[in-house]
């Protein structure tokens, strides 16, 4: 009977392998979509506001009170970003700390029969955890693997990788997690959880997801890319807010590593999201310590609280804990270097075979884990517990997969503890709280502890670039925790002294690895600060963030940045190289032609240019009375798509259709022009147009955005790039050298007075030229662009 249920599984199981796609001909690949398709994987946004026509009439129709909504609905989605977040992140930790409690309780169960069994029972949870991870990911969400840092991080610097912002994205960044955590791989979900929470604010930003008729139009208020940054700028900070019950953590986490524009305003809302995380967070721990979350104890969110721990330090050990960051430094280094190789095969080898070899992969990956976790205690042997202190708080032994140190797992004596088991055959989170217990002094044999580094240090490497989810936070401070764990020992045991806890290098430990691997300083130190509720180790933290950090950009790049530049995601760094120094704009612009479109356009000659290169902004020029070319804007292929679609602005005259300067209104709104979110929008190839079609016209003044940014041929590259990073522009218009000045503003024109008698007001740097701005404005009206761009030069300067 049981054979046949058993054979009746194989052959369902080879049925469902059988209609796996074997390769990805056609498929979604690992960013989301076709790769049959022509266009590339990333695709720059559209931060800057562009004042066309469209743009200026719904900046006439707004009033004082729909300014004051709109500021009203900006803060209300900061709100629902924060309980969003913090609702899927304690989702995702009940679930995980379910699963593991499920997992260690049946197995510890059956391993008091039978270990034999009870190692077939651990390896099988484990797989089909891991495997309903890879499965949904690689069938579903493509865009859902990996940590989705580095794609976030794209994103604000002004980048858009199709699908990472999708609702099955989202879906897939949460159910997989919760498969490849609580399958124990060597990841973690904190970096998923920024992810998730981008994903939830991205949905907010555009109203939800129409594909799966989960909209409201009530929500679908901010249609520009500007809009929806600030909103994934809050989703960052609240998946950090989640994931580590670090409010504080989250906002210099979105400060510090993802973001490249930042203001004021956008500080507050972040804050205010962290906020609200933190609230939710902490509402569901006091729910769950009712027993109503099963398995949910102590551990799922993460806080290690050491307050109890080391009360001072001497100067004596400030150089153990110099050796802590250097060793960090490497370790974060080579860590780096070894994911960059080992992800650069997968991506161009591997993971071309198809979905089955990633599953495959995935598949091998948790069954070489699930043996090192459960066979390597089985070699330990155990140790004998230590004598009990009074109101020590600690229990000597614990069954496996309980919250607390002294594991017991095969051991001979009921009062003996396996010390390699108690951070093997654990989660993570209750491992690392483990290692940074204090009061425990010799709890792990620097054996064990060297053995656990290298091996969960290579598990943490292979497991890296897989299809899963995967963070790298946790098994950074597992890594990290370790080595600081056996530095503490060797102190210990040199300076004698009884006031020094191993838990306070263990937590240096984790700290340095973090600052070695991922290269953040001032957002990692507040986080560590939070997490482990130890206000005094402040400076240490600082100290080995500092020599770790240093020691790693020695070698290499951070962790995202190295992986960002694998995914092909061009991101603009904080400084320009410094050969861009000696570089013009002209030269960094090259012999490259450049496409542009005339005022008045054939119909057919837009659609020849659109089809014939995959520019994204078009310069458009006009001809004076005197016949000389002028630069009067810029449009954009998005625009150009639309206008094709509609075929409402078509006219049968190759002349303007209004005076140069007119204010007509167009029948287009602004949102009109809004690209979805996250997706390619229209193309060319959808839009169908008849012979009669082509052979029209389109005047494109109402539709440009009529004051690029423009920069001087001979400006240095530098400037030009700082200036193109710090604004979040897409495109740069290099013109020839100005013959003539019109105008010069200072800082003082800026100052407009906002009150009634504004108009009285004469600013002293301005009244002495005033008279020739006047006698100058009539004579430069044919050249509206270049008078408006020699000002915002200036004023730069």
């Amino acid at each position: 009977m049981l054979s046949n249920h058993f054979q009746n599984g194989i052959e369902t199981a080879r049925l469902v392998w059988s209609r796996l796609p074997n390769s990805d001909d056609g498929a979604l690949d690992e960013v989301g979509h076709s790769k049959k398709s022509d266009r590339s994987g990333a695709e720059s946004l559209d931060y800057e506001v562009i004042e066309n026509n469209a743009y200026r009439e719904e900046q006439a129709q707004r009033g004082k009170f729909m300014v004051g909504y709109y500021v009203v609905v900006k803060w209300f989605f900061a709100l629902l970003i924060g309980v969003g977040t913090g609702l899927a992140a304690v989702f995702i930790n009940l679930s995980v700390e379910n699963f593991a409690g499920w997992k260690f309780q049946v197995t510890f169960s059956i391993i008091q029969k039978s270990y034999v069994a009870g190692f077939l029972i651990y390896i099988l949870f484990n797989l089909l955890l891991v495997f309903s991870s890879v499965y949904i990911v690689t069938q579903f969400a493509p865009a859902a693997a990996g940590s989705g840092i580095p794609e976030i991080k794209g994103y604000l610097n002004g980048v858009d990788t199709h699908g990472i912002l999708l609702f099955r994205t989202l879906i897939g960044k949460i159910f997989g997690s919760i498969g490849s955590v609580g399958g124990g791989l060597a990841l973690g979900k904190e970096g998923p959880l920024v992810h998730t929470g981008a994903c939830i604010a991205s949905l907010l930003g555009q109203g939800g997801s129409t594909k799966y008729h989960l909209s409201s139009r009530w929500l679908q208020v901010f249609k520009s890319d500007r809009d929806r940054r600030d909103l994934v700028t809050c989703g960052c900070a609240a998946g950090v807010a989640a994931a580590f019950r670090a409010p504080v953590g989250g906002v210099l986490f979105a400060l510090e590593e993802v973001t490249s524009w930042w203001r004021s305003q956008l500080m507050w809302r972040v804050f205010f999201t962290s906020a609200i995380v933190a609230v939710v967070v902490r509402t569901a721990m006091g729910w769950c310590k009712s027993g109503k979350c099963g398995h949910f104890g102590s551990g799922g969110f993460i806080i290690w609280d050491i307050s109890g721990g080391q009360e001072d330090y001497s100067f004596e050990e400030l150089l153990p804990m110099a050796i802590i960051g250097v060793i960090g430094g490497l370790l974060g280094a080579l860590f780096n270097q070894l994911t960059l190789y080992i992800t650069y095969w997968r991506r161009n080898y591997l993971h071309k075979k198809g979905s089955r070899v990633k599953m495959i992969e995935v598949c091998i990956v948790s069954l070489i884990t699930s043996v090192i976790s459960f066979g390597l205690p089985l070699l330990r042997k155990c140790s004998p517990c230590p004598e009990a202190e009074l109101n020590s708080g600690i229990e000597c032994p614990r069954p496996p997969g309980m919250y607390g140190n002294y594991v017991n797992f095969y051991c001979s004596k009921d009062n003996e503890y396996n010390d390699l088991a108690t951070i093997f055959f654990n989660t993570q989170d209750d491992a690392i709280r483990n290692l940074f217990s204090a009061k425990t002094i010799h709890e792990f044999s620097a054996q064990s502890l060297l053995t656990f580094l290298v091996m969960f240090y290579s598990l943490a490497v292979l497991t890296f670039g897989t299809a899963v989810p995967a963070g790298q936070f946790v098994p950074g401070i597992m890594i990290g925790s370790t080595y600081g764990r056996l530095v503490g020992m060797f102190v210990v045991s040199f300076y004698k002294k009884l006031n020094i806890e191993e838990g306070t290098y263990a937590l240096l430990g984790a700290a340095s690895f973090l600052g070695g691997s991922m290269r953040m300083t001032v957002s990692l130190c507040v986080i560590m600060v939070e997490i482990t509720n130890n206000l005094k180790l402040l400076p240490l933290i600082m100290l080995v963030l500092l020599i770790s950090k240093a020691v790693g950009d020695a070698f290499n790049e951070g962790l995202y940045e190295e992986q960002a530049r694998l995914r092909g995601i061009p991101l603009l760094e904080s400084r320009p190289k410094y050969q861009m120094r000696t570089m013009t704009a002209r030269e960094a612009c090259g012999n490259k032609k450049v496409v542009y479109l005339p005022r008045v356009v054939k119909v057919a000659d837009v659609v020849s240019i659109l089809q014939s290169n995959e520019h994204n902004g078009f310069p458009v020029i006009d001809h004076t009375r005197n016949g000389e070319s002028l630069v009067i804007g810029l449009v954009l292929r998005s625009h150009l798509l639309v206008l094709l679609q509609s075929k409402v602005d078509f006219q049968h005259s190759p002349l303007p259709s209004e005076p140069r300067g007119g204010g007509n209104p167009i029948g287009h709104n602004f949102s009109e022009f809004a690209k979805p979110v996250s997706s390619k929008g229209i193309s060319i190839d959808d839009i169908h147009l008849s012979s009669d079609d082509l052979e029209m016209y389109i005047d494109l003044v109402p539709f440009l955005n009529p004051s690029p940014y423009v920069v001087p041929e001979d400006m240095s590259l530098s400037k030009v790039y700082n200036l193109f990073r710090q604004l979040g522009l897409r495109h740069i218009l290099v013109v020839p050298r100005a013959s003539r000045v019109v105008g010069l503003i200072t800082r003082k024109d800026l100052l407009i007075e906002d009150n009634e008698n504004s108009d009285a007001v004469e600013l002293q740097s301005t009244s002495g030229r005033q008279d020739r701005k006047v006698s100058m404005r009539e004579a430069d009206a044919e050249h509206p662009l270049l008078n408006g761009l020699l000002v915002k030069e200036h004023s730069s300067s």
